[in-house]
């Protein structure tokens, strides 16, 4: 379910800007990268790309108490060159206390921004705001001036987001916000653009909120269509551990935070989630799919697999690792790059319909 949400979000996320795609000339290569702390997914890392962070987790006692320290964390970059000149980044998912119903905070207790079990003192927040209030300060603290070019609420996160939820049965509330902005930075002007969703825990959280698949990406400004089939091949190149995912769950389960019956859900999520693109995808019209977000239907040749591909470039290929090669050139063959140094690359063709 993850991965299928991470579709829709997708989908949402670049067809937010009413632009068509532009498209990188010659070959363009991606390797199969691991999350590197603790393994937990791994994904398409463009080559000569860097990341930096990766899986963290913050102990009860330098937190302020248990509230962030159940689960584990996520903030980690991507990017093209050391200034992050064309980037994308995943945010952590923190959890927030509102103390406006609770007798403590309306006496004062616990003013917005002090510590609550380990969580920040936070009224509720749309998605919105949540961007404006805390992505953008927390992803660009010296950033002084920006420009808002487009922002809206998205009632189609927020229906994947539940569908992706439906497992769990908890009358959660969801806000979800895109937006769209531009700044300055050493000289470059950028455009960014921002997901966050924002989960109000109701009555069974008595006041804890917190944000959920917080994302960025930028360019410079005139470069964010080009880079958009990059993008998008990250995204859906994800895949969750599932190995990790259950010990994770495990790990909360025996920190008195999740039932053991969420843990048989997820592990029920596995088969779902190993099985090819296209059952994935049933509940989209995947004609539909495919040409919206520019995509393609690929078989793997070493594993018979349909696998979902960028279609910005007329040849893809694939090594016995997973790593993808794309191309325009007809003559071009990896085997024969020396840069590449592999002898095993296989043309992936195109599922034939």
């Amino acid at each position: 379910m993850i991965n299928k949400f991470l579709t829709v979000v997708t989908i949402i996320f670049f067809s937010s800007s009413f632009l068509c795609l532009g498209q990188l000339s010659g070959k363009f290569i991606f390797k199969v990268t691991r999350e590197p702390n603790e393994n937990a997914f791994s994904f398409f890392l463009p080559e000569d790309w860097t990341m930096e962070g990766g899986i963290f987790r913050i102990e009860p006692t330098a937190g302020g108490g248990s509230g962030n320290a159940i689960d584990a964390k996520l903030d980690f970059t991507m990017k093209k060159d050391q200034a992050g000149t064309v980037m994308m980044r995943w945010l952590p998912d923190m959890n927030y206390f509102d103390m406006s119903m609770s007798p403590a905070g309306q006496m004062g207790m616990y003013p917005t921004g002090s510590n609550y079990n380990g969580m920040m003192v936070l009224p509720k927040l749309t998605g919105l705001q949540f961007i404006r209030n805390v992505v953008i300060p927390y992803a660009h603290p010296e950033l002084s001036d920006y420009e808002i070019i487009k922002e809206k609420n998205s009632p189609e996160i927020v229906e994947a987001i539940k569908k992706a939820d439906a497992y769990f049965n908890y009358p959660f509330l969801y806000d979800a916000g895109i937006m769209s902005i531009t700044y300055s930075e050493k000289g470059i002007t950028y455009k960014e653009m921002i997901i966050s969703v924002c989960m109000d825990f109701g009555e069974l959280g008595a006041g804890m909120w917190k944000n959920r698949f917080t994302l960025l990406g930028r360019t410079p400004v005139d470069e964010f269509t080009t880079w958009e089939p990059v993008f998008q091949e990250i995204m859906y190149s994800v895949k969750i551990n599932m190995k990790w995912l259950i010990n994770e769950i495990q790990g909360q389960v025996q920190r008195g935070q999740v039932s053991a019956q969420v843990l048989r859900k997820l592990q029920q999520m596995e088969n779902e989630i190993q099985q090819n693109t296209s059952k994935t995808y049933a509940e989209i019209n995947n004609d539909m799919f495919l040409t919206l977000t520019e995509q393609e239907e690929y078989i793997n040749p070493y594993t018979n697999k349909v696998e979902v591909g960028s279609n910005q470039w007329k040849y893809r290929w694939v090594n016995e690792s997973g790593d993808v090669v794309y191309a325009d050139n007809e003559d071009y063959d990896p085997n024969q790059d020396e840069g590449l140094n592999r002898a095993d690359y296989k043309k992936s063709g195109v599922r034939k319909r």
